[in-house]
């Protein structure tokens, strides 16, 4: 299990501006032995060793990612890359679901992944909660979905702010603000051209007014509904593939139903696949 440590929150005051001002990567902290660590140092990512953040007086950020992607490896490299990406140290720890997956090693996951009894008396930062190949089931059919709403139940109280992906955004907002999923007639498969829809979000500030973003789904969510729900407020959309990205009052939960985490070949591996 990822072991997290809180050093002492005493910056010494002749580092307090540089932090302050910092535009530069600072680390990401998983564990040493994580299959991701070697790819993002092989990226020239700054990657801490657990050792060395234990001896820092900086409490870093405590990130917890949820993931129900079958290709575990994949998506923790994948959003490691993303969150080491940043001026402030990032302490991410994994968490799945009871059921054990199918096509990930079960050594991998004993070493590296939290149970949610584990980590359901702690406080995080920030929660990432991935998609899931079970999209043209009902939300109800998915095994862990009972789990999975007491995380999301949780993750009000316990953790500042989520980020839902994909169908971890759709499952979000059926169960926060009862907001339906649709099947599409052909599967949503490819990058497309965004547009921001609301300039002044912090999440969007410095992208251009058209970005490119992918998507890979089976099934959409209908702006008129999101719309219809005071507490919610679109932030990005595409004419071709629909509301992209949402978010609460003060940025308490965001739903992202594209894959802006995904690598340059992953819709091509997946496409092969």
């Amino acid at each position: 299990m990822i072991q997290t440590v809180t050093t002492g929150t005493n910056v010494p005051a002749r580092y307090r501006d540089d932090l302050r001002n910092a535009r530069f990567p600072m680390p990401i902290r998983i564990p040493d032995s994580l299959p991701a660590t070697e790819v993002l140092e092989g990226e020239n990512i700054f990657v801490m060793t657990e050792y060395r953040a234990m001896h820092q007086d900086i409490r870093p950020l405590k990130v917890l990612l949820l993931n129900l992607m079958p290709t575990k490896i994949v998506t923790e490299t994948q959003l490691a890359r993303l969150l080491g990406n940043t001026p402030l140290q990032i302490d991410m720890e994994l968490l799945t679901v009871s059921r054990m997956p199918k096509h990930t090693a079960k050594e991998h996951m004993f070493s590296f992944y939290q149970t949610f009894e584990a980590v359901k008396d702690q406080y995080y930062d920030g929660m990432v909660i991935t998609g899931a190949p079970v999209e043209k089931m009902d939300f109800e059919e998915a095994e862990y979905w009972d789990e999975l709403c007491a995380i999301m139940e949780w993750s009000k109280s316990h953790v500042y702010s989520t980020m839902h992906i994909c169908w971890g955004a759709q499952a979000a907002l059926c169960y926060h603000y009862g907001v339906k999923k649709y099947p599409l007639e052909k599967k949503l498969f490819g990058v497309f051209e965004h547009s921001v829809d609301y300039k002044n979000s912090m999440l969007f500030r410095g992208f251009d007014d058209i970005f490119m973003a992918p998507h890979s789904r089976h099934t959409t969510v209908r702006r008129s509904e999101i719309e219809a729900v005071p507490e919610l407020q679109i932030l990005a959309s595409s004419k071709e593939a629909g509301v992209y990205t949402i978010k609460t009052e003060k940025g308490k939960q965001f739903f992202v139903m594209g894959h802006t985490e995904y690598d340059a070949d992953t819709l091509e591996r997946e496409y092969l696949r």
